[in-house]
């Protein structure tokens, strides 16, 4: 059965890589505008496709400490 991954694209990026039947990953505007201003290593979409950075631990994110604690409540 094909699939598509849904919202907060830089997160669910390594296992919409794994999925073999993957079809597409949304890409709202909104969700990577929000996943850049508290994240370092938010992937960039080049000619429509994101990539994982593989030399990145993890998911390859690191919290913006200080500009997440804008929005801390």
């Amino acid at each position: 059965m094909p699939l598509s991954a849904h919202c907060a694209p830089a997160l669910h990026l390594h296992v919409a890589c794994a999925a073999p039947r993957l079809v597409h990953q949304e890409w709202f505007h909104d969700h990577v505008r929000i996943e850049a201003m508290l994240f370092d290593g938010v992937p960039r979409a080049v000619d429509g496709a994101i990539a994982p950075d593989l030399g990145r631990p993890g998911l390859g994110l690191e919290l913006k400490g200080p500009d997440a604690q804008n929005y801390a409540v």
